[in-house]
C-alpha cells in the first residue's frame, strides 16, 4: 500500500537522527541507499550540534540541520537562546513542506514522533509500538520486533522498506577533512609512508576502559616486532578531575613519558572533526566500544574492538574486518596484551 504514494513523485525527505555520534555513523548506509533510489529527491537531515560533524560533506545529504541540546550549550548561551534558535529552525523546516520525515531510530520513539509531527510533513515512516496509541500518527510505520539480534545498521535499515528498499546495507560513510587531516599530520609528527596504529585510551563506560598500562605494554611489545610501525594516540580531552566532563590528558601524558623515545604521537582533537580527520590518517585500530569505534569503521579501517557491558553483537565494527575482544567478566581490563596481539596479528598487514 506504500509504493502508491510514492509513485506519486516523491521530492523531499527528512532524517531525524538526533542522538550520539556512533548511532548516526550506523545510520549513514540508510541514508545512501535512500539517495541510489531517489537521485533527484531532496534529502535533508536533523540532527543535534553534537553529531553534527559526521554528516559534513556527505554527498547524499542536501542540508544538515542541527539544533543545540540544553545539556550541549556552550558558555554564554542562554537556556532560552537556545529554545528560540529551536523554535525558529521548527519555523523553517515546516515552511519547507517535507513529503517524508523518517524517524531514524530503533524502536518506537514518541519524542522524535513528537517533533516529526510538529514539522507537518505529509508522511512520518518510522518503528511502531502496536500497544501504543501515539503509533497511529506513523502513517508508514513498521511495528518493531526483533526476531533476531540485528546490527543497528540493519536494525534502521529496515525503515526503507516502506519505500521499496530492501536488501542488505552498505557501509558506513564518513568524509573526513583532507586539509584537516594533513594540519594534523604535520603538528603530531605522522609520516607519510610508515604504517600507522591508531590507538583511542578513552571509553565513557568504566567496563570499557582498558588500563593505560596495557596500552604500554602493547606498544612495547609491538615495537619489539614491529619496529617500522608507528602510533597514533587519541583521547578523551580534557583534565580528568572534571566532575562533569572529565578527560584523559593526564592519562595520554603518562603513556607518552613512559614510551619516550618510541614512535608515539599524540593526536589532539578537540572537536569531533578533528577526530574523523585524524583518525583517517591511520590504517588500523585498537580501541573500546564507542563513537571511535564507529568513526574508524566508517572510515574502512581493521579493528580490534574491546568490548565490557556493551551488546557487540548490535555494535561491533561494520564492514570492516574485525576482531571482538569480550571477556566474560564483561570487564574490558581482564583482556590481556596477548590477546590483543593475537587479535592484531589477524587482521590485514600489521606491521606492513
Amino acid at each position: 500500500m506504500f509504493q502508491e504514494g510514492i509513485e506519486d513523485g516523491v521530492k523531499k525527505f527528512l532524517v531525524i537522527r538526533r542522538d550520539n555520534i556512533g548511532d548516526l555513523i550506523c545510520t549513514t548506509p540508510l541514508i545512501h541507499a535512500l539517495r541510489k533510489q531517489f537521485p533527484q529527491a531532496r534529502i535533508d537531515a536533523l540532527v543535534n550540534s553534537y553529531n553534527r560533524p559526521v554528516l559534513a560533506g556527505n554527498p547524499d545529504i542536501d542540508q544538515v540541520h542541527h539544533y543545540t541540546k540544553f545539556k550541549h550549550r556552550q558558555s554564554g548561551q542562554s537556556a532560552l537562546g537556545v529554545a528560540l534558535e529551536r523554535a525558529r529552525l521548527y519555523a523553517r523546516l515546516r515552511r519547507t513542506g517535507y513529503d517524508y520525515a523518517i524517524i531514524a531510530g530503533a524502536q518506537f520513539l514518541p519524542r522524535a514522533l513528537k517533533l516529526a509531527r510538529a514539522l507537518k510533513p505529509r508522511h512520518i515512516i518510522g518503528f511502531t509500538n502496536p500497544g501504543d496509541p501515539r503509533s497511529r500518527h506513523i502513517d508508514m510505520g513498521i511495528p518493531y520486533e526483533l526476531p533476531q539480534p540485528l546490527h543497528e545498521v540493519e536494525d534502521v535499515f529496515r525503515l526503507l522498506a516502506p519505500l521499496g528498499i530492501t536488501g542488505d546495507p552498505g557501509p558506513m560513510r564518513l568524509f573526513p577533512d583532507r586539509q584537516l587531516a594533513e594540519q594534523l599530520r604535520e603538528t603530531s609528527g605522522l609520516p607519510e609512508s610508515a604504517p600507522v596504529l591508531g590507538l583511542h585510551i578513552s571509553a565513557r563506560k568504566p567496563s570499557n576502559r582498558w588500563p593505560e598500562q596495557r596500552f604500554a605494554e602493547l606498544i612495547l611489545a609491538l615495537h619489539r616486532k614491529y619496529p617500522q610501525l608507528h602510533y597514533a594516540l587519541f583521547w578523551s580531552p580534557g583534565d580528568e578531575t572534571n566532575p562533569h566532563h572529565p578527560g584523559d590528558d593526564q592519562k595520554m601524558e603518562r603513556l607518552v613519558h613512559r614510551l619516550e623515545g618510541l614512535p608515539v604521537h599524540p593526536v589532539a582533537t578537540n572537536r569531533l572533526e578533528a577526530l574523523i580527520a585524524g583518525m583517517s590518517l591511520c590504517d588500523r585500530f585498537v580501541l573500546s566500544d564507542g563513537g571511535a569505534l564507529h568513526i574508524a569503521a566508517a572510515l574502512d579501517k581493521p579493528v580490534v574492538s574491546l568490548f565490557g557491558k556493551s551488546e557487540a553483537s548490535r555494535w561491533h565494527p561494520w564492514g570492516v574486518p574485525h576482531v571482538v575482544l569480550q571477556p566474560p567478566s564483561l570487564e574490558v581490563s581482564d583482556v590481556s596484551v596477548d590477546e590483543v596481539m593475537d587479535a592484531l596479528e589477524g587482521l590485514p598487514s600489521v606491521g606492513h
